[in-house]
């Protein structure tokens, strides 16, 4: 069996604090005029564009963004416009593509489109050569530096943090602001918790529901993701508000899941569902909150936007030591590569 220390997912994970610091810093001037650009032509809504890890960011900016500025935010299909060709009207909308590499077909021709449509574009990429830095009216560089690991992860957290500066300079919220200087420290304690309960516990599970609600809902999905991509084990990721439909015909014993709470205004709800969940007799692991019968994750406390972030740190480091106790290399996923250019 390999050391889960010694594969790339683990050493571009354990680099998120650097990340976050040298992103904030090098973007300064750049996020200040861009603020004041938008502060002058406001947008009535925003889209988001995007795949992948880079998806579950967007579902994070629509409830951050929603709660923090009041601004309407919907996903776009890309393939309104890479297949169908359709015209929309988008003026006064600002469109975010977001995306690691800044490739993908589909993603430029929604921008492509956005643009032709009256949009103001932006975009928050890590290859700040590609074609979609260049194609767009504002960037955001991640300044994550190379992934070459096929698994996202540092990149991920740099694109909350992206996000998470914008909207407090938009706001002007300078509590935000703070919790963001605060990132990097915190990180790095995420980074130190023990999640090895979580690696004992899914060891030889077949498969899990993971939950989240509002700003972690984005990172229950990229949670997910994971499981499936390096430890080939099927996840599904729901709101907390959507669980207890149709999917919790599944739960009970033998059926794991993991719960990722926020201390915001979800927190209660999040807890009586895990403690519901866990007196059906399922293993429920939770992190950010406890509950009667679940297995408390370790977690680092912080501002309630940021904790999800400090979450999925702390979640990066054991799904990779999960990736290796199942048998696989987190590095190089079946079926999978770095860069996915879908039409």
């Amino acid at each position: 069996m390999m050391n889960p220390e010694s594969t790339l997912m683990f050493a571009e994970a354990a680099e998120a604090a650097s990340v976050v610091t040298r992103q904030r810093a090098a973007n300064a001037a750049r996020l200040a005029e861009l603020v004041e650009t938008l502060r002058a032509r406001p947008p009535r809504a925003v889209i988001t564009c995007a795949r992948g890890s880079s998806d579950h960011a967007a579902t994070f900016a629509k409830y951050l963004i929603e709660t923090r500025l009041g601004l309407l935010v919907s996903s776009a299909a890309p393939s309104v416009a890479s297949v169908y060709g359709a015209e929309q009207r988008l003026a006064d909308v600002l469109a975010i593509a977001i995306s690691q590499s800044g490739k993908s077909p589909d993603l430029l021709a929604t921008v492509d489109a956005a643009q032709k449509a009256g949009a103001q574009t932006l975009a928050l990429v890590n290859v700040a050569d590609s074609p979609l830095a260049g194609m767009v009216d504002h960037t955001l560089p991640l300044h994550a530096g190379p992934e070459r690991s096929v698994a996202a992860t540092k990149s991920y957290i740099a694109t909350l943090a992206g996000l998470v500066d914008l909207v407090q300079a938009l706001a002007g919220d300078d509590e935000l602001g703070r919790a963001l200087d605060a990132a990097p420290t915190l990180l790095r304690q995420a980074w130190d918790a023990d999640w090895s309960p979580l690696v004992d516990t899914l060891a030889d599970a077949r498969g899990l529901f993971v939950v989240g609600r509002g700003l972690g809902l984005g990172v229950a999905q990229e949670a997910a993701l994971k499981f499936k991509e390096t430890c080939g084990l099927h996840a599904e990721a729901f709101s907390a508000a959507e669980v207890k439909h149709g999917p919790m015909a599944l739960v009970g014993p033998g059926f794991p899941l993991l719960i990722l709470r926020q201390s915001d205004e979800t927190g209660e709800g999040v807890d009586d569902l895990a403690a519901e969940m866990a007196a059906r007799g399922g293993p429920v692991l939770i992190a950010g909150g406890e509950a009667k019968g679940a297995i408390r994750l370790p977690t680092v406390a912080g501002h309630p936007v940021i904790e999800p972030m400090l979450q999925i740190q702390s979640f990066y480091r054991a799904v990779n030591a999960l990736s290796v106790r199942r048998g696989f290399n987190p590095d190089q996923p079946p079926h999978l590569a770095k860069v996915t250019e879908t039409l």
